[in-house]
């Protein structure tokens, strides 16, 4: 039985293997290297780098690349354009970078790698050269640039100097994270704290969107939002900037208020979706009407840290306690709630133009 015999289609000689995809007879070992090329490199690089924050501009797009220096923006470059030969394995590279001046970097590359069972190695170079310009994002902050705004306020009041600063918070741990995922359109481009509460600029409005939300679900209250014509683009599309108003609650959580129900004052504990507490007559849970809005309508009579300690006198009944008055120290009858104590010797109650009510016991540390 005869063997059939397969031969370099170059120069002639036999040739072992199986034939290539479509039939073809493969190259010898010697044909195939004479026209073998490890890899395929660039004549030349030219990039350009931000000089404020170091990103590069690949094609349209400016990309954060997180080099320590120029240098390692040109191997980072130089690792991008190389192109390793489909029949290599076991490929690997070093590289020995040459300072020829301030903005070009000689790139000496080293590069090894099986091929046919054989090992290959070639010596290629190439030069990269550095520009400097400005990104759009460090170009934009520079110019103060904004798209929208997030005011903070509250209703009927001024937000206190803690809700503030932890709303800031919110804004400013969000605009990092986004950041540190990538997102080049972030930044915050002002802050300004004002008497009423703080304005704050940021660099888009899904951003703008995203933390008045945030604040929001963490305080309650509501926010709402305007859009002002500024200019048009190039493609001549109309280019607005928005701005979210959040309201926070007029009452937070430790207010004592008297809604206008005539069911006597509650102990606010929640004012995330509907105001929600307990009535310090009766002890009763108390929840706002939908209807309502983020508030009821209500006066305030005080806060839980106004409540002062005083002595529980004597037990009348299931309604009523006698308690000293803590500015006249005489007994006075009171509502009892359901959350009083009978065994306790002193309670905290609070004082206001409504009257004296006594208060749940303070949650020790």
């Amino acid at each position: 039985m005869s063997q059939s015999r397969q031969f370099c289609p170059r120069c002639g000689d036999p040739v072992e293997g199986e034939p290539e995809a479509g039939g073809r007879t493969p190259l010898c070992g010697d044909c195939y290297f004479d026209e073998f090329d490890l890899v395929e490199a660039p004549e030349r690089i030219e990039v350009l780098v931000c000089a404020t924050c170091g990103a590069v501009k690949r094609g349209n797009r400016w990309v954060d690349v997180g080099a320590r220096d120029y240098t390692d923006v040109a191997v980072d470059e130089v690792t991008e354009a190389l192109t390793v030969h489909v029949d290599a394995e076991e490929f690997s590279w070093g590289v020995d970078p040459e300072q020829v001046d301030e903005n070009t970097i000689r790139m000496h590359c080293r590069l090894s790698a099986v091929v046919r069972g054989e090992s290959v190695e070639e010596r290629v170079t190439v030069p990269v050269k550095v520009s400097r310009g400005t990104c759009t994002r460090c170009g934009r902050i520079a110019g103060d640039y904004y798209a929208s705004t997030v005011q903070i306020r509250a209703g009927g009041r001024t937000p206190t100097d803690a809700e503030t600063q932890r709303a800031l918070d919110i804004v400013t741990d969000y605009v990092h994270e986004r950041e540190a995922n990538g997102d080049r359109d972030a930044f915050i481009t002002d802050i300004d704290e004002t008497a009423d509460g703080a304005d704050v600029k940021l660099s888009t409005t899904k951003l703008g969107q995203a933390v008045a939300e945030r604040i929001v679900r963490r305080f309650g209250g509501e926010f709402d939002e305007s859009a002002t014509l500024v200019t048009e683009d190039e493609d001549g599309d109309e280019v607005y900037r928005v701005t979210y108003a959040v309201h926070l609650p007029e009452f937070t959580p430790g207010d004592v208020i008297d809604p206008a129900d005539d069911d006597g004052p509650v102990l606010v504990e929640s004012v995330r979706g509907n105001l929600k507490g307990v009535r310090v007559t009766t002890g009763d849970s108390y929840e706002a009407a939908f209807e309502e809005g983020i508030a009821p309508d209500a006066t305030l009579l005080g806060r839980r840290e106004d409540g002062e300690e005083t002595t529980l006198v004597a037990v009348e009944d299931d309604r009523a306690i006698q308690v000293l008055d803590p500015e006249t120290y005489v007994a006075k009858t009171v509502s009892r709630p359901t959350y009083l104590d009978t065994d306790a010797d002193t309670v905290d109650v609070l004082k206001s133009r409504a009257g004296l009510y006594v208060l749940p016991a303070a949650e020790s540390d």
